[in-house]
């Protein structure tokens, strides 16, 4: 008999359904030769600080930095509770009676093939001191085929030892940096109550959307001109822009006056026409980012956090791969199962005739697969599915069939009308969509620039020109897309720089990147909840706490992307057996020792709420200008403090307390994020209203549906210590 150990229970109703166990006991399915349990992902966690010691209970500059002796472990918290967790201490107690049943000879860890999952199985058999011999079940999807060929081929858990120090390198590392940072950060500038969170990857994916965000405020709109003429001669009719050097936007408008005059009713002759048929092919297969983003920008309603759960939720039905993983390409090893796959998704399709299974590097390659295949459809077709399931299994189920379908044929027409006696060309462009090919599983619509059937030699009449006016524009903010992808290439903007083969170097930066896959979502989550960013419908912007943390931090390496990058580029070689668990653990407490360090000694001024509303949105502006500014501003009083009866006022960012000397943190924030999603903002009527009255209505506001309705706005309770929490229903 055999204990198998899947992270979660619906894992481990798979592999019981793949070996026909129907008896299903408490905690655990019982066969002939299998007991399948499972965890709840953690059920353990590591020590908080005061578990150490009694002395850490209280958060004091002196005891940090604290860096322990050894790691120990207990059973998960409930946090709402703040007890033990009572399911996870009676599900490890199941896992325990029955690996130490008299009839159990071995263990199998069956939890994800990752460094978290390794480390989810290894650090429950380590905390029951397992001396029996422990399995290692390593696959990339739970249908049944699969479950009885890797059951077969089950490794020693030993090898997977690399992969273990990884995932107890991170752990350890995050806690270390995130427990004494955070901490320390939190003492020395967080004020009364105002908590900052310092971690690993928190703080260089803040640093992104700050930089983007002082990006925008600098840039300085430029206007340019651009000179249109229309060209007629009978029924054929059609626009040029006139270019010159491959240049059509220009800075002197008055340059431009000059040639519309002189080309106005004059005659025009089509001195060059070149026609060139482009060939498209489909995008590469998804991996997670790469899923996350398109699902994101593609419909309303999903975040990056959403999309990951529906995923996993679609991989345990087994529909889909497994799908927390970097690559976007599959092991050539997968050739066989991938035709298969095709061949059962491709009947019925009203282009079945279309697709066909070709081995290509584009699809199939060894050398770029990081750990994980990219994602794609199993042989198990879903029956029922909810609607955002469903639109998240289509993308990947048509990201996988368009890669064997022919692809898109697009032709391209340039024509060069010149004016004549006067060498003026106008450059036209025009585009037709010949062949859909892969096109036609996304039913895309093509936008085709269509231009009348001419040839060189034909003249034509000027009849008109414009000359418009535009403005260069700035850098767009992040989206999540965006936003995953910068996370995903952290640090290959550096290739730029290198001479040597590109080949060689994607090698090396290979895993240089912020997080991973599994944690990306996650980030850009907590970011939103620990209020050091907000939504702007779809855009991620920086807040005043966000830009306070990144501009006051000594520690620079944490918002350095290339170190950071390095820094998960180590644990990923970790995995693979390049480097010593112990190494980067004494990296890790140095950098940690050094940091806490650099925060004692540094001068600065704690957090307030004052400063969070009229802080200047770039560090690099004069602070005693503003001060004098504000103090010579008279302000009209909007309101009382709810909390403390002070006065309230309008401030750059939101509408505070004048009490913010003696400790008050009320303050209601022009941007929430339960209002910007409707595309509003806290106006100061608005404000005034919620501070006379508690509550206050807006009217006209436009759902994503484009349907009106009414929102009902209120300033939670709770929450009035700090500041006022918006809460938001539909009336």
């Amino acid at each position: 008999m055999r204990v198998i150990i899947a992270e979660k229970p619906s894992v481990a109703k798979n592999i019981a359904d793949a070996l026909k166990i129907k008896k299903r006991c408490d905690g655990y399915f019982e066969g002939e030769n299998y007991l399948i349990t499972w965890a709840f992902g953690h059920l353990l966690e590591l020590f908080d600080a005061k578990d150490y010691d009694e002395k850490m209970k209280i958060w004091r500059l002196e005891n940090f930095p604290f860096i322990p002796q050894k790691f120990e472990y207990k059973i998960k918290g409930d946090r709402l509770k703040k007890t033990t967790d009572p399911g996870a201490k009676k599900q490890l107690k199941c896992i325990k009676e029955l690996i130490y049943r008299k009839d159990v000879e071995a263990v199998i860890s069956a939890c994800d093939y990752d460094r978290e999952g390794q480390i989810i199985a290894d650090i429950i058999l380590a905390y029951l001191k397992v001396k029996k011999p422990i399995f290692r079940l390593l696959l990339n999807e739970w249908t049944e085929k699969e479950v009885i060929k890797g059951l077969e081929e089950i490794v020693p858990n030993k090898q997977l030892k690399p992969l273990q120090d990884a995932g107890i390198s991170r752990q350890q590392a995050d806690w270390l940096i995130g427990i004494n940072l955070t901490s320390v950060a939190t003492l020395k500038y967080g004020g009364k109550g105002q908590l900052l969170n310092v971690g690993r990857v928190l703080l260089p994916t803040l640093k992104m959307i700050y930089d983007r965000d002082i990006e925008i405020e600098k840039f300085n709109q430029e206007p340019y001109f651009k000179l249109v003429a229309r060209f007629e001669k009978e029924s054929i009719v059609y626009e040029g822009t006139y270019t010159e050097d491959k240049k059509d936007k220009f800075e002197d408008k008055n340059y431009l006056e000059q040639i519309k005059t002189n080309v106005i009713d004059q005659q025009a002759t089509i001195t060059k026409k070149e026609v060139t048929e482009k060939i498209e092919y489909p995008q590469g297969l998804f991996n997670l980012s790469a899923l996350q983003g398109y699902i994101t920008s593609k419909y309303q309603g999903f975040t990056s956090d959403k999309v990951l759960n529906i995923a996993q939720s679609l991989y345990e039905k087994k529909h889909i791969t497994y799908p927390r993983t970097a690559s976007s390409v599959l092991d050539e090893s997968l050739v066989d199962k991938a035709k298969s796959v095709l061949y059962t998704l491709k009947k019925g399709l009203p282009f079945e005739d279309e697709i066909h299974f070709v081995v290509s590097k584009k699809v199939f390659n060894s050398k770029k697969v990081e750990s994980h295949s990219a994602i794609i459809p199993t042989y198990i077709i879903p029956k029922q599915l909810t609607p955002q399931e469903e639109k998240v299994y289509l993308a990947i189920r048509n990201r996988f069939i368009a890669q064997f379908m022919p692809p898109a044929k697009v032709e391209e027409t340039v024509l060069e009308t010149t004016i004549d006696n006067t060498g003026y060309i106008f450059v036209t462009k025009g585009k037709i969509q010949k062949e859909l090919g892969y096109k036609k599983i996304e039913q895309e619509q093509t936008k085709d620039v269509i231009l009348p059937n001419v040839d060189k030699g034909l003249e034509l009449s000027v009849a008109d020109v414009l000359l418009t006016e535009h403005k260069t524009k700035p850098p767009a903010p992040y989206t999540e897309k965006t936003l995953l992808r910068a996370m995903e290439t952290c640090g290959k903007q550096f290739k730029e720089e290198q001479k040597e083969d590109s080949e060689f170097m994607e090698a090396i930066l290979s895993g240089f990147s912020i997080g991973t896959p599994a944690t990306r979502a996650e980030t850009i989550k907590k970011l939103n909840t620990t209020e050091y960013t907000l939504m702007q419908k779809k855009n991620i912007r920086c807040t005043p706490k966000g830009r306070y943390i990144i501009e006051t931090l000594p520690v620079k390496e944490l918002m350095d992307l290339e170190y950071t990058g390095k820094l998960e580029k180590t644990l990923q070689d970790m995995g693979k057996g390049n480097v010593l668990k112990q190494e980067f653990l004494d990296h890790i407490k140095s950098f940690v020792t050094q940091a806490v360090g650099a925060i004692k000694t540094q001068k600065s001024v704690a957090l307030t709420v004052a400063d969070s509303i009229d802080k200047p949105a770039s560090a690099q502006k004069v602070e005693s200008k503003n001060k004098m500014h504000a103090a010579n501003k008279e302000r009209e009083i909007l309101g009382k403090c709810p909390v403390c009866g002070n006065d309230i006022v309008e401030g750059a960012k939101g509408f505070g307390c004048m009490g913010y000397k003696e400790g008050c943190k009320f303050v209601i924030w022009k941007e929430s994020p339960e209002l910007t999603k409707y595309g509003k903002k806290v106006t100061k009527a608005l404000a005034k209203e919620l501070l006379k009255k508690g509550e206050a209505t807006l009217k006209n506001v436009k759902e994503e549906t484009g349907q009106d309705i009414q929102l009902l706005v209120r300033c939670s309770k709770e929450a009035s210590e700090e500041s006022c929490k918006l809460i938001v229903t539909n009336q």
